[in-house]
């Protein structure tokens, strides 16, 4: 197995920690450890350690969720005293083995949260970060505010001391840290989400109120919220994936992560108690990150989820083979030039077209292996993130509405779980009821337009595009995917 004990003896190619991880002190802990945050977050810090920076940089790790698959998650990162590889492939198939060290505990929420709260409210916790998905922040997406409805949040509200939600725990945090004296952390978001850090002091300061206006007004003036830009592509790492990483490092790794050769991170510098010098690890710190966020959510993320749902359709399984066939990749492409790129403000220096060749050639990595399932999971939360600033740019423009209702259409059509060929699939849609999911095999096809997927722009959504998405389904259903793609 894969711990503290073999660091001195790894295989030949495998990079080990230039630090010995027993002598890191944490000063970060992080909400929800899965494989995007230990390929990303987790990665940067370790190469800001390699870079020689002494710390204390260590990662305290936090699992929210109950239930056996999250306690073997906890006993298997104990086991391996926090160490796990990230095997980065490239698109010609080379790659790279790296054990990651900085991750010095992991914390089970439900079983002990005095014990996360202790974390918490340890001086030396300067940065509280988490990857809780795009739906993860409880924000009503009609009025923008923090939903204090939510029976969990309900239920923190009512017994704030023994927190289950991420906003109890991270707000009664700092209610103990204001009353000893020990001063406020960052709070820092990693979703993909619009102004994820704005987004997090809604929710955080939110919840803060419903419990203590006070508290709520002493964490807007001192707690900061820096927005960021986070970007890899991660795939899930099933068994036969981790036979294969463990066969060809040489590890016993109960938890490798996978990850393309390709990561960026763009970060507003506002940091209330410090932060290591991710500069070092080729973090690049702006004023603002609106214009990086909008090129890589508009383009990468919505083109992704888009793919994700026609190669469904056709019947792929993988990313790599949908973005292979050359009609699915012609309509990707006319997608990003003639609908996103024309209506998009980029950063001065980052260069749409360059950043669209860029999108397809990772798209095209085999090597990484990643699934339209996994692509298209949780596309309620997605859409309305990814698919919503474009959405009302065209119809405030009047710009063509073609490819745009049909990708929504598609995103319907997934939802069925049925593809050309008969073959089938399940989608996950973990924010939708049953009642909802069910709105896609309605007789109606415009019922399915109720779903929360299509709330952020329900506000001005026209019978014109209505009428669009309708057509495109029926075309799909009539015609098949590839025979209905608009030009």
């Amino acid at each position: 197995m894969l711990n503290k004990a073999i660091l001195g003896n790894l295989p030949k190619g495998v990079r080990g920690p230039a630090y010995d991880p027993a002598t890191l002190a944490p000063g970060i802990v992080h909400f929800g450890v899965g494989n995007f945050f230990r390929a990303h977050e987790a990665w940067y810090v370790e190469r800001c350690l390699d870079a020689g920076d002494p710390g204390p940089w260590g990662i305290v790790g936090v699992g929210l969720t109950s239930g056996a698959r999250s306690e073997k998650k906890a006993e298997t990162f104990r086991a391996q005293d926090g160490l796990y590889s990230l095997t980065e492939v490239d698109a010609d198939g080379g790659r790279s083995v790296r054990v990651i060290g900085v991750l010095r505990d992991y914390l089970l929420a439900p079983d002990d949260p005095q014990a996360v709260l202790a974390r918490l409210c340890d001086p030396a916790i300067r940065i509280v970060s988490m990857t809780i998905t795009e739906g993860g922040y409880n924000i009503d997406e009609e009025t923008g505010e923090f939903r204090v409805d939510n029976p969990r949040v309900q239920a923190d509200l009512a017994n704030p001391e023994v927190p289950s939600t991420v906003f109890g725990f991270v707000v009664e945090a700092l209610r103990r840290r204001r009353a000893a004296g020990t001063g406020p952390f960052t709070v820092m978001s990693c979703d993909n989400l619009r102004h994820n850090g704005r987004v997090a002091r809604t929710a955080f300061v939110g919840y803060a109120r419903a419990r203590d206006p006070e508290l709520a007004r002493w964490i807007e003036a001192n707690v900061t919220f820096p927005c960021s830009m986070v970007d890899r592509i991660t795939p899930s790492v099933d068994a036969q994936m981790r036979t294969i990483l463990n066969r060809e490092s040489g590890l016993d790794d109960a938890l490798p992560v996978l990850a393309e050769d390709f990561s960026q991170w763009v970060l507003e510098d506002s940091f209330c108690a410090g932060r290591p010098p991710l500069e070092k690890a080729g973090v690049e710190f702006v004023r603002d990150v609106t214009g990086y966020e909008q090129v890589k959510v508009r383009m990468l993320n919505a083109s992704h989820v888009t793919l994700g749902a026609l190669g469904l359709l056709l019947g792929y399984r993988y990313v790599h083979d949908a973005i292979a066939d050359e009609d699915l990749r012609r309509f990707i492409n006319a997608y990003l030039q003639k609908d996103v790129m024309p209506q998009i403000e980029a950063p001065a220096r980052l260069d749409p077209d360059a950043y669209r060749r860029k999108v397809i050639s990772r798209f095209s990595n085999r090597a990484v292996a990643d699934t339209l399932l996994r692509i298209c999971s949780d596309g309620a939360s997605k859409s309305q993130v990814f698919w919503t600033d474009t959405v009302r740019r065209s119809l405030h423009s009047g710009h063509d509405l073609s490819r745009i209702a049909f990708g929504l259409a598609a995103y319907l059509e997934m939802l069925r779980g049925v593809d050309e060929k008969g073959g089938t699939y399940t989608p996950l849609e973990p924010t939708l009821t049953e009642g909802e999911v069910a709105l896609a095999h309605d007789p109606d096809l415009a019922a399915a337009l109720a779903l929360p997927a299509f709330d952020g722009w329900r506000d001005v959504q026209t019978p014109q595009l209505t009428q669009a998405i309708v057509a495109a389904r029926q075309a799909i259903r009539s015609r098949g995917v590839r025979a209905s793609l608009p030009d």
